[in-house]
């Protein structure tokens, strides 16, 4: 019988949300509403469409292994050089290049908890163990909370910012004050995957300004959330050219397409159509924010595109009702949050129906 490596013992698949047409086809559905996976309701930029027809000419060929047009865009748009950035399939990309490149058997890392299910999925798959620090009871965390577990060895460190999946963030001085005391040798990654919808909050971080003082520092960014191309699959990091260097040695030297590295770059000039996401994106979540209160609902507050509400009940049982009902959510028994459900913000027509859904659900249960 073959068998996987020790390392991946007990681990269990990362749960993605729910595929509509599945759905349609268990339940019978002619209408279903996925609010799972913090997709943008708006879709992607119109530029980006059309940079991807474009692309769509040359399939035939290899793309460009340096992304060296999105990279010379990349640079100009955040005042840095070429030099410092790497490029992953989505943030998810990234994450499993950075343990493949800097953790081993033995090494430690450490992380938020609940946080981003990949990062430990991925530190068990070098072998190396993760350090899991729990959230308060408000599901908040401040990255100096961290500074007890790091150990001789302790490799990496994950700080996401805004967090998934409770949607809250961490201040400039905290940060700072944390970075200052983190032994040079760490490498600190700052997953920044929401970073657009928060960073207009006044006490975010202003993370690159890091980068120039700090060698230790990787930034991570997609191009997943706000810009809509979630199923293009890019993101980027951003940090001390002699980390990306060492990181291109393990990067796969195809691993973001032709049409993928034409969407982003085409993004990136659109900012009217960023703005607007923002924009809607405020008003439908001031509109949960006020529908949950009104059902009697806690919820952790966000800094994202979704939210995490409280139900009070087992979230499995109503995260699967709410599946008969055509509306797929993330249920808090897959994020380590027992009660919550995750809801990404849709349209306000998609918002409505979903609480509409849930107050039936509620109501069933009671």
């Amino acid at each position: 019988m073959i068998t996987a490596k020790n390392s991946l013992a007990g681990v269990a698949p990362y749960a993605p949300g729910r595929p509509i047409s599945e759905i349609k086809r268990k339940y019978g559905l002619e209408h279903v509403v996925k609010l799972a996976s913090n997709e943008n309701p708006l879709g992607a930029s119109p530029k980006a469409k059309e940079a991807v027809k474009k692309a769509a000419e040359d399939v035939f060929l290899y793309p460009d292994p340096n992304s060296y047009n999105l990279r010379t865009a990349l640079a100009g748009h955040h005042g840095l050089s070429p030099e410092q950035f790497v490029f992953g399939t989505g943030s998810d990309g990234l994450i499993e290049l950075i343990c493949k490149t800097f953790l081993g058997e033995g090494d430690e890392s450490i992380m938020p908890a609940p946080s981003f299910s990949l990062y430990a999925l991925n530190v068990l798959a070098t072998g190396a163990k993760p350090v899991e620090v729990s959230l308060d009871e408000n599901f908040q965390y401040s990255p100096l909370a961290m500074l007890p577990y790091v150990t001789d060895r302790t490799k990496v460190i994950w700080l996401c910012n805004p967090n998934n999946p409770t949607g809250g963030i961490f201040s400039e001085k905290e940060q700072t004050e944390f970075l200052e005391r983190v032994p040079e040798n760490i490498l600190v990654v700052i997953d920044e995957a929401y970073y657009e919808y928060a960073c207009h909050a006044e006490e975010y971080p202003d993370s690159l300004a890091q980068l120039k003082t700090r060698k230790n520092v990787l930034i991570l960014r997609t191009f997943s959330k706000i810009y809509g191309l979630a199923g293009l699959r890019v993101g980027y990091g951003m940090g001390n050219s002699a980390v990306i260097s060492e990181m291109e040695k393990t990067r796969p030297p195809f691993n973001v397409c032709s049409p993928a590295q034409a969407a982003a770059e085409a993004s990136l000039s659109d900012c009217e159509f960023v703005n607007r996401s923002i924009s809607e994106n405020r008003k439908n979540l001031a509109f949960l924010e006020s529908a949950f209160t009104s059902m009697g609902l806690s919820f952790v507050k966000s800094y994202t595109n979704f939210i995490a509400v409280n139900t009070g009940k087992d979230s499995k049982t109503v995260y699967e009702r709410l599946l008969e009902l055509g509306y797929i959510v993330k249920g808090g028994h897959v994020l380590g949050m027992p009660g919550y459900l995750r809801v990404t913000v849709g349209t306000r027509e998609e918002c409505e129906g979903c609480v509409i859904a849930l107050k039936k659900v509620l109501e069933e249960l009671d």
